[in-house]
């Protein structure tokens, strides 16, 4: 019998082998899916909010105060959309620029900076399924995927037997770990786990260029180096390396200029490629639907027919400066992820709300709208980490709208 497979949308991996039971439209038990996934797949409810301020309302009326509050607004942020369909995304970017709109997303403070390189073709990179059949060296930098990403080295970096790595990781993987602290990933590196002081990235990627070019590598903070010129000998034996690249190393780095050069020099005595380890299910569609209608990834402000792009734009430094007078806020909790000092002025604009969940941020709504949990109850595409787009539907029937469905009305509604 045909099997019926699901995508997880629990994180940017989007595993597409996941196997339900449902019962009267709800799922019982979930097969494959990691720990995170099962627990996603069983977050569907039948039960739909509307609330303008604390009454409980239709649909109709959320939706209609939803309206009302954009078009009194002048300079509208909208924000969020990491878990939302590539559809529901490209409503988004429309409806910012009808409403002359700030645009943006979680990734101006995580990993946008590097996917917006990517999409710049400054970084050579690969798909998952690349590393699955082919990798043999594959680096963990800033990154701990055995808690953010669970199945990641299971499925497809580290333990699966690929088409050209028939003998697994037992004789044809390396895998190494470079971070602060020895974390669940860096344990199963072994001896190939290398610990560096917090800020200390930088020097290390120096003294790892310094290694691979022949030259003796030095640290301030005097890693030895004959670990160093260690793992500069193995990565230049790598036939088809990966390095996953994660919030550790970005937040490290001034800039990314540093890692511009050690994938030179990789590529100059190997064949190295980069992933980032996006953690949304699609933060990579965001960030290339509006790197395709503007050639930035995030912080754009859209006005008079014209693209404003840069931090003053973010949310973090919207809000700060108090340049904004009412969001949209999609699929995110900024009063649970942003410091007090600045997501408290969301407390001063009207906000509306679109989330499966109830948050702080949805209880400080004006308006809140239960939206559908995409890839449980509402289908569409999104785009995995490694930018390979993935369909997905429905696990069980709802009567809360999706995103696309609650913008949609927006949008006519406008």
């Amino acid at each position: 019998m045909e099997k019926n497979y699901y995508v997880c949308t629990g994180c940017g991996m989007l595993c597409d082998d996941i196997e339900v039971e449902a019962e009267k439209n709800i799922v019982n038990k979930v097969y494959t899916a990691c720990r995170v996934g099962v627990a996603h797949m069983k977050e569907g409810t039948d039960n739909a909010v509307f609330r303008v301020g604390d009454k409980p309302v239709d649909e109709a009326t959320a939706v209609s105060e939803a309206v009302a509050i954009l078009k009194n607004a002048k300079n509208p942020l909208i924000f969020g959309l990491g878990t939302s369909s590539n559809e529901a995304q490209k409503l988004a970017i429309e409806l910012a620029k009808k409403t002359s709109a700030t645009l943006d997303d979680p990734s101006s403070f995580r990993l946008g900076s590097l996917v917006e390189a990517l999409l710049q073709n400054r970084f050579k990179t690969c798909t998952l399924d690349d590393v699955r059949n082919k990798a043999d060296v594959t680096i963990y930098w800033g990154t701990n995927p055995s808690d953010s990403h669970p199945r990641h080295l299971s499925k497809h970096s580290y333990f699966p037997r690929g088409k050209e790595k028939q003998r697994g990781w037992e004789e044809e993987r390396t895998a190494i770990a470079i971070d602060v602290r020895k974390s669940h990933t860096a344990k199963i590196c072994g001896n190939y786990f290398f610990e560096i002081p917090p800020g200390g990235d930088a020097e290390f990627i120096d003294a790892l260029i310094a290694a691979l070019s022949g030259k003796l590598p030095k640290t301030s903070y005097n890693f030895p180096p004959k670990r160093i010129l260690e793992l500069a000998n193995i990565l230049k034996g790598a036939k088809f390396g990966v390095v996953f690249v994660g919030l550790g190393l970005v937040y490290s780095l001034e800039n990314l200029e540093p890692l511009f050069r050690l994938m030179d020099a990789l590529n100059e005595k190997a064949n190295f490629h980069l992933i980032p380890m996006v953690g949304y299910s699609n933060t990579r569609g965001f960030n290339e639907n509006l790197f395709e209608e503007t050639g930035y990834v995030n912080s754009v402000k859209f006005e008079d027919g014209a693209v404003k792009h840069g931090p003053e734009y973010s949310i973090v430094e919207s809000l700060k400066a108090k340049t904004v007078d009412a969001a949209l806020i999609i699929g995110y909790d900024p009063f649970s992820s942003l410091p007090r000092s600045i997501a408290k002025n969301l407390l001063e604009i009207p906000v509306i709300s679109l989330n499966p969940f109830e948050t702080l941020t949805s209880r400080n709504a004006k308006v809140y709208i239960n939206t559908a949990v995409g890839g449980v109850e509402s289908g569409g595409t999104a785009t995995r980490m490694d930018g390979v787009k993935v369909d997905f539907k429905p696990v069980v029937e709802t009567k809360r709208l999706s995103d696309e469905a609650v913008l949609k009305k927006i949008m006519e509604a406008l």
